[in-house]
């Protein structure tokens, strides 16, 4: 019956392909002429029988569905008309079915809708058709889109059929050879950039860009320059600034008498308008004026480049003079659009800034571009910040051995009163770090952080207040990046100012990724401690308040913390330390923990290395037996029961595949190695204090001579390290080693800097 027809309308569309039965083909079909015209469908629906369109495998059935489609489509509401666009675009994007039968059964359907009265359903059918372009072949385009575009670009057409021949022209450039282009699109470019409406001036001039890249240079010089000079000159400011922008757009496919003798001159009038006479203009040439400069930079004399670096350095203050006069009788009231306005201008300029640096030469920065960079890290309002702290670390990398000179303004932004700009300042915050401590030369080992005792203390206070808000993104964020710090500062600082707060944080606060991200920099922190007391201080810390601390929560803490620590540091390390108390919480009267060490185990296991460690293995032995004897929790048992087979399988995989663990041995000798030569730090720079007190004469050069001697064993034991191995890969798995062992050099040189 009718009714059960409809009922079968509302299967999803997985059911027709799952059951290939008779109401596969014939249930859509009776029910489609019902879907359009009944009001409790939703868009939902129509996009279900769209793609329902995939199953017909009967050609008759796929044609009854074909025509009652173009029959309804016309006559459709808007949520129809755009779900239907949305549909043939995504069984074009899927390739479900072949392109020719797409182009002759759905671009007829694409092309009707072009012109629909509504401008959103407009668009969504042009979207489907630009990429169909893409994959129609050149002569269905000719013939069903390029040929019918003549009479609709024609003035006597309405103003959106103009607009939609504008955009279609701009993607067909690129389909058709250079001399099809020339005699069939050109002349209808020509006529489009010349419409009566600046609307359509405006959009034929944006596609301008795509256009020259279909012809070439040669054609763009004689064809789309004039053109592009007469629209820059036109009566509407949407016009002008859309021919603004293709030039900059196209700087590079001019030649440089073309440069300078035309787009020149149409820049500077650009920026002498922009401020007396057309403003519209000021966002677009804040934004591209990095760009233009640069592109223009070999055609400027000495008096054009110092006007366009003052242009520059107004824009950075555009609405700032009045605030910063102080003086009531000349403030003028500015609209809010006026407001917005300026701080966009700013905005941009702030994000052009190593632009403009590269054109003044990074040498010049401090005499040139310091006072405006100062101005735009101290700007009232928060956009403007967050793009300065956006590119901060790429006016770092340009400033190279000058990057001292910013550090102020590292701490500004560190202290910023928005989360917002200290979010995006930490995105490089270990990079710009690297660069303040070795002056930009990639890598020497005296910290130079030193130099600068205002910037830990900023860091500690960006800390806490990313602690104190509801962003727990940006704190997590920030922990993760303070894991650099031992490559940068000193590891007294990193103990007395940093360590401690990583463990309070793992303690008291109450969001888990924060605390996985302190657990994990905490650990890094006691990786590169070169103080024995203090290790063993944070360790005996981690095991009484967090692994037998009262609340579960710690506990669980404290195996996320030794799971880093066995990602970190030798299995020497972790069997001496933190073996038998993880495996003391077997015991412990919480499920949850128990749980989450059965997860453990293996990792736990992997630890040992027999026969060094039999004793150990017994006692994990002894302990898996026991979960499994004594275990009540049946979520729990389950687990135990699982990695008991795991525990197994590791057994069997180490004779089966020793090559492997052969190379993971290596890597865990090598971090064994470096823990060692941090302890052995110690008793070397006690010698060293005594030798202070001994000959005081020759205290410099002879630990000069000292830091060299050790730099060079550690050399010797990085190349024998890599002619020892012959795989390419293993190579890259010791960058860590070197950055550790230039740790033990940068250490050392730091206690010197002290101790002079």
């Amino acid at each position: 019956t009718d009714h059960e027809d409809l009922s079968l309308a509302w299967i999803p569309f997985q059911f027709f392909r799952s059951h290939p039965g008779r109401h596969s083909c014939q249930a859509p079909v009776g029910a489609w002429p019902c879907l359009p015209r009944s009001e409790i469908c939703s868009p939902l629906d129509h996009y279900i029988f769209y793609t329902c369109y995939l199953t017909f495998t009967d050609k008759f059935q796929f044609k009854h569905v074909f025509s009652l489609d173009v029959e309804v489509l016309p006559v459709a509401g808007v949520e129809m008309q755009l779900t239907a666009a949305v549909s043939l675009l995504t069984i074009l994007q899927e390739e479900s079915i072949s392109i020719h039968t797409y182009s002759h059964s759905f671009l007829p359907i694409i092309l009707q809708n072009l012109e629909h009265r509504d401008a959103g359903v407009s668009n969504a059918w042009l979207e489907t058709l630009l990429a169909a372009i893409e994959a129609l072949p050149k002569e269905t385009i000719r013939h069903e889109i390029l040929n019918p575009l003549v009479s609709k670009a024609q003035l006597s057409q309405t103003l959106q059929s103009r607009l939609v021949s504008c955009k279609i022209l701009g993607k067909l450039a690129n389909k058709f050879e250079a001399h099809i282009v020339k005699r069939e699109i050109l002349p209808l470019v020509k006529s489009l950039c010349q419409d009566v409406e600046y609307e359509v001036r405006s959009c034929m001039c944006r596609q301008l860009e795509l256009i020259s890249q279909g012809i070439g240079t040669e054609l763009t010089k004689n064809v789309v320059l004039p053109e592009l000079v007469e629209l820059a000159r036109d009566e509407s400011s949407s016009v002008r600034l859309a021919a603004f922008e293709t030039l900059v757009n196209l700087l590079e496919m001019f030649d440089a008498d073309d440069r300078s003798q035309t787009v020149l001159p149409l820049v500077k009038s650009f920026c002498e308008k922009s401020f007396k006479a057309d403003e519209s203009i000021l966002v677009s040439l804040s934004y591209h004026l990095g760009k233009l400069c640069n592109g223009l930079y070999g055609i400027f004399t000495p008096e054009q480049h110092l006007r366009f670096l003052e242009f520059y350095k107004k824009l950075c203050t555009l609405g700032l003079e009045q605030e910063n006069g102080h003086n009531d009788n000349q403030v003028q009231l500015q609209t809010l659009e006026q407001e917005k306005k300026y701080i966009s201008v700013r905005k941009n300029c702030a994000y052009n800034l190593p632009a403009m640096m590269v054109f003044v030469d990074p040498k010049n920065f401090n005499l040139e571009l310091y006072s405006t960079f100062f101005c735009l890290c101290h700007d009232p309002e928060v956009p403007v910040r967050h793009t300065v702290a956006i590119g901060f670390y790429e006016v770092a990398k340009l400033l190279n051995t000058d990057v001292y000179v910013i550090h102020k303004e590292l701490v500004a932004l560190l202290q910023d009163e928005s989360l917002e700009v200290l979010d995006a300042l930490i995105g490089h915050l270990p990079e710009i770090l690297e660069l303040l401590s070795t002056g930009g030369e990639g890598g020497g080992s005296d910290s130079k952080l030193l130099n600068f005792p205002e910037l830990i203390p900023a860091l500690t206070r960006a800390e806490q207040r990313a602690a104190t808000s509801l962003k727990w993104r940006t704190h997590e964020k920030l922990l993760q990046k303070y894991a650099c710090l031992p490559h940068v500062i000193s590891s007294d600082q990193i103990y007395y100012r940093f360590l401690h707060r990583m463990l309070t944080i793992i303690m008291t606060n109450n969001v888990l990724p924060v605390q996985k991200a302190a657990a994990r920099t905490l650990c890094v922190y006691l990786r590169y401690n070169r103080k024995q007391e203090q290790r063993h201080e944070v360790i005996q810390k981690l095991i009484e308040q967090l692994g037998q601390g009262k609340s579960y929560w710690n506990r669980l803490r404290f195996l996320d913390t030794c799971e880093f620590i066995i990602e970190l540091f030798s299995k020497s390390f972790f069997c001496e330390y933190f073996f038998l108390p993880v495996l003391e919480l077997t015991h412990d009267p919480v499920a949850n923990v128990r749980m989450k060490l059965c997860y453990l185990l293996p990792k736990v296991k992997s630890t040992l290395k027999v026969p060094t460690n039999k004793h150990l293995m017994q006692q994990l032995e002894m302990c898996v037996r026991k979960l499994l004897c004594e275990e009540k929790d049946k979520d729990v048992l389950s687990i135990v029961k699982k990695m008991v087979l795991e525990l197994d399988r590791m057994e069997t995989s180490l004779d089966a595949f020793q090559k492997r663990f052969y190379e993971n041995d290596l890597l865990d000798q090598q971090k064994e190695r470096e823990e060692h030569l941090l302890f052995e730090l110690v008793c070397l720079l006690s010698y060293i204090i005594c030798y202070f007190y001994i000959i005081d004469d020759s205290v410099v050069t002879n630990n000069v001579c000292f830091i060299l001697i050790l730099g060079k064993e550690v050399k010797k034991s990085k190349l024998v390290r890599s002619q020892s191995f012959s795989s390419q890969a293993l190579h890259s798995k010791y960058s860590n080693i070197d950055k550790c062992a230039r740790y033990v050099i940068f250490s050392l040189s730091v206690f010197l800097q002290e101790v002079l």
